[in-house]
């Protein structure tokens, strides 16, 4: 029998594992599925957003990731990011106070950066890890009438990303391959691709919620695990419809690509928290453009929705190409 590699389930072994949970509760607006980000439950006046994401792929301020992570789903859905539990589980034999009292201070920096009220959670030594591990549990809220879905969107609206692509796996690799790219690029290189996690930063809570008041969005989807193109797929998936980008639209900071080239690795599928994708109506098109333009948020057409029977495309030097898809993400092989 084959095994499964590193990082996400199989879209489709997902996908029909989650087909099989009925919405038994009629106060569920958006359940468990393929390409939509939280889940929404009616609350009365407003819907409660609820999303939980654990951190894998790096023990590095691991507290501060896993706020901001989780954050991103809530407003990816329109809504405001406001309670949060965390579970955290801690190596035996590797855990003293320095290392628990540096998850807890990321974590407290992070959710009071965003306005996040920690109020709760679990925290234990576990038998069997070599490392800590963290997970959250985040709730968000929303105006009924600003509630964004990815299954909203449909053929003909304008695909926007803003910031650019691969943003966190590069500053994972900067920090995991310090060293030698230190070495080889110089100190000044390296730390500028380190601080990628805070500028341009991986949080797209700003944006996403100026997006939101700026016009009516169709859909919002922060790309993570397998980079711009398996959001672009996921995003597909939900919203029944192909996709046509320009890979000269798409932004892929000079740093990020000198070190793609330099382990051989398509910035497509890297991991990208810090890049968000928006779909309108091409007529809102200038009104977000402008609005993120005015808050500083670089931001680009990068392509649109089509009919599902045309698939999923990328236009490279002229040529039309499929869109490449990412069992694993790209990362994973250096990391």
């Amino acid at each position: 029998m084959n095994t499964f590699r590193v990082g996400k389930l199989p879209i489709e072994l997902l996908d029909e594992l989650l087909s099989d949970i009925g919405r038994k509760d009629p106060r569920i607006i958006v359940g468990p599925k393929v390409g939509e980000d939280a889940a929404v439950i009616d609350f009365g006046d407003k819907y409660l957003i609820a999303k939980t994401d654990p951190i894998t792929f790096t023990t590095y301020k691991i507290g501060w990731y896993m706020v901001n992570v989780n954050a991103n789903d809530i407003a990816t859905m329109g809504g405001t990011p406001r309670w949060l539990l965390a579970s955290i589980f801690l190596p035996e034999n590797k855990t003293d106070s320095k290392l628990v009292k540096e998850i807890f201070h990321d974590i407290e920096k992070a959710a009071e950066e965003l306005g996040i009220a920690l109020c709760g959670g679990h925290t234990e030594i576990t038998h069997g890890l070599d490392r800590p591990m963290v997970s959250g549990h985040m709730l968000g809220e929303v105006d009924k009438d600003k509630l964004v879905t990815n299954s909203n969107a449909r053929a003909g609206d304008e695909i926007l990303l803003t910031k650019g692509i691969a943003i966190e796996g590069m500053a994972l690799l900067a920090r995991e391959r310090e060293k030698e790219l230190s070495e080889k690029y110089g100190d000044l290189f390296v730390k500028k691709v380190q601080n990628y996690l805070y500028d341009p930063g991986i949080s797209v809570v700003r944006e996403a919620l100026i997006a939101n008041q700026a016009a009516d969005i169709h859909a919002m989807h922060d790309p993570t695990e397998g980079g711009l193109a398996t959001g672009l797929f996921e995003l597909a998936r939900v919203s029944d419809t192909g996709v046509v980008v320009y890979a000269d639209k798409i932004n892929c900071l000079e740093e990020a690509g000198v070190l793609c080239s330099e382990y051989n690795l398509d910035p497509m599928g890297v991991i990208a928290s810090g890049a968000l994708l928006i779909v309108i109506d091409p007529d809102d098109r200038e009104a977000v453009l402008s609005k993120l333009a005015q808050n500083g948020i670089e931001c680009s057409v990068i392509g649109s929705l089509t009919e599902k029977e045309k698939g999923l495309k990328i236009i490279k030097n002229g040529k039309v190409r499929d869109l490449p898809f990412f069992e694993v993400d790209e990362i994973t092989k250096v990391i």
